[in-house]
């Protein structure tokens, strides 16, 4: 069984910077398989987080295609890219993102009542997320009353209360103090029965011993770390 749930087909990026061009991303090609957790560390300006956005459908490519479960980005209208991103993707950023008018399983039950779930069902789903994640007891809580790795619990849940073929992570531990980021990283290594991918993008190399694979950006292409 063809398990690949993304791949970045030759794929370049390219920006204007007054009249010169910046090569971002360079003739790219990368393939991700079901329940696999791979790091993509690269130093600041590598473009590590243009390529979240050009692999979740947020950015487009100057050439190349990037396919999720082998629906291309290319191929579909923004309102189909919102309706398949919600299904088929989860984020989590280095800021989690949280509504703050919103408790802890109103942010969580988000994607659910998107996509049309009762509130009913979409709290259901999003307690049994948060009772996954430790944060039974915080469910509740709004995300001022959170501490910072709670938050990003949080926010992991939101991104897997779908169940999505893929999550994309940009320096998910980058705000948090060591403990806080110890606790979401074992949190994730707790999910790896799921049939999610995971792409983490970190410049932290201890982030990036606890995956599957390790890639690095450098001049635009993602190389293997051994």
């Amino acid at each position: 069984m063809n398990n690949l749930v993304l791949e970045c087909l030759s794929l370049a990026k390219q920006y204007a910077d007054g009249a010169n061009s910046v090569q971002v991303l360079n003739d790219l090609n990368f393939e991700l398989r079901a329940g696999e957790l791979v790091a993509i560390l690269g130093v600041s300006g590598s473009g590590k987080s243009t390529l979240l956005n050009v692999l979740g459908g947020l950015d487009e490519p100057t050439a190349g295609d990037v396919r999720v479960k082998g629906v291309s980005w290319s191929r579909l209208s923004a309102s189909q890219r919102c309706t398949y991103r919600n299904e088929s993707l989860g984020f989590v950023y280095q800021f989690h993102h949280l509504l703050a008018d919103f408790n802890a399983w109103e942010n969580v039950a988000m994607p659910l009542r998107i996509a049309g779930m009762s509130q009913v069902d979409a709290k259901s789903q999003a307690l049994q997320w948060l009772d996954r994640l430790g944060l039974s007891a915080r469910a509740s809580h709004r995300p001022s009353q959170l501490s910072g790795g709670e938050r990003q619990r949080v926010a992991i849940a939101r991104a897997l209360v779908r169940e999505p073929a893929v999550v994309l992570m940009d320096e998910p531990t980058g705000n948090l103090d060591q403990g806080s980021a110890e606790r979401v990283l074992s949190t994730l290594e707790g999910l790896r029965d799921l049939n999610t991918a995971f792409v983490i993008v970190t410049h932290d190399e201890s982030v990036a011993a606890r995956a599957d694979r390790r890639l690095r950006l450098e001049q635009g292409q993602l190389v293997a770390i051994q």
